[in-house]
């Protein structure tokens, strides 16, 4: 979003009308914001109501430059009191607008079951044509991700993707249908027919070369669709998706303008080279980002990967010391867990434990909103397999 998106002089209009605030959820100072507005995803977009804090309007997950207008404009309005719609318009509509608002202010107070029902209500009164209908699916799919509710998404998800075909919607809502039929349990009934037809879904928006999506989000599909093929342990399978994968970013980063735009695409080119075993590919342009931001862990840290997978430990260790000196806050579990990881594929067992120790200290001394007790239990049982 920041290389692509907000650099856009089409938004240049929209400077006047919302004051920008940027938060890094890293920093210790930030861990009250997160835990009191429930940031459970990354991006996440709040357009808040400067009377009251209250938050008016939110969006998950990244958004091309003509959904983030429409988004920041149905934010002004909800913030105003009202829902999207335009005076005048049909019964139909109008309840559709009602119960959008509605949903809205839930899903921004972080009532994410509630909030399902009312973009449900919302898209059943619906008219065609509405102008807010993919925005409605993609909130009501995320919503009810949230709360583990698969099969619905999964069958809203099927069920709806004729009428967003050919959208930037298409992409998050075969995708994520396919994420929420994937994570359906083996023993679901609808498991197998859902998965099918929303891969096929899935194919057709990567085959659609025209849909205006970001080349991040089209990433992300191709992530959806591998790890279906993984699901159904099609070993070919997955391994021509992750070619294809691996062949769409590499054109993608070739085009890239700025060192900013081009490094977007290195923690995905990286996955996609182990899938292929060919995790050396990913050593060049890792160096290169490292070169270009100085300052940043995620460069380093993916080097450490990379080197963890071509087993060799030295150049992997260097790695992860460079990044753990750069990073804090909760990312450094990951560093730390992968430095673990690192001690153990070498047989340095003692230093493994040593490093997981130290993860959960840090996981424990986070402040509220940044602490998380799964991710402490996680580290606890790590550990207890390497002792």
């Amino acid at each position: 979003m920041r290389a692509y998106v907000f650099t856009d002089k089409a938004l240049a209009g929209q400077a006047g009308r919302f004051v920008w605030l940027e938060i890094d959820t890293e920093k210790a100072r930030n861990a009250s914001f997160r835990k009191r507005f429930t940031v459970q995803a990354l991006p996440t977009f709040l357009i808040m109501d400067p009377a009251d804090e209250r938050v008016a309007l939110r969006w998950v997950g990244s958004a091309s430059v003509t959904q983030l207008q429409k988004i920041l404009d149905d934010g002004r309005l909800a913030v105003a009191g009202g829902g999207p719609g335009a005076p005048g318009g049909s019964e139909e509509e109008l309840r559709a607008e009602e119960s959008l608002a509605r949903a809205d202010r839930l899903y921004g107070e972080g009532s994410n079951a509630e909030a399902a029902n009312a973009y449900l209500d919302a898209l059943g009164a619906a008219p065609q044509g509405w102008p807010h209908y993919g925005r409605t699916l993609e909130s009501l799919l995320v919503a009810l991700q949230s709360t583990d509710d698969n099969e619905r998404c999964a069958t809203l998800a099927r069920e709806s993707y004729g009428r967003v075909r050919g959208t930037p919607s298409a992409a998050a809502v075969a995708a994520g249908g396919l994420d929420c039929a994937v994570g359906l349990p083996a023993d679901n009934a609808l498991r197998a027919e859902l998965t099918a037809a929303l891969e096929a879904d899935v194919r057709e928006v990567l085959a659609d070369t025209t849909l205006a999506i970001s080349g991040d989000d089209r990433s992300g599909v191709y992530i959806s669709l591998l790890g279906a093929r993984q699901d159904a342990k099609d070993e070919a399978g997955a391994k021509q998706v992750a070619a294809e994968w691996s062949a769409f970013l590499d054109r993608a980063a070739a085009r890239a303008r700025t060192p900013d735009q081009r490094t977007v695409y290195d923690s995905h080119r990286l996955s996609a080279y182990i899938e292929l075993g060919q995790p050396e590919r990913a050593i060049p342009m890792l160096k290169a980002s490292e070169r270009d931001f100085p300052r940043d862990y995620n460069p380093p840290a993916r080097l450490a990967v990379a080197y963890k997978a071509m087993k060799r430990w030295d150049e992997a260790l260097a790695a992860s010391d460079r990044a753990l000196a750069r990073a804090y806050g909760p990312r450094k579990l990951n560093l730390l867990q992968a430095r673990a990881d690192i001690h153990a594929g070498r047989g340095d067992t003692g230093a493994a434990r040593k490093t997981l120790e130290e993860a959960i200290q840090t996981a424990e001394a986070l402040p509220p909103g940044q602490r998380s007790e799964n991710t402490i239990a996680s580290l606890k049982k790590k550990l207890e397999a390497l002792q």
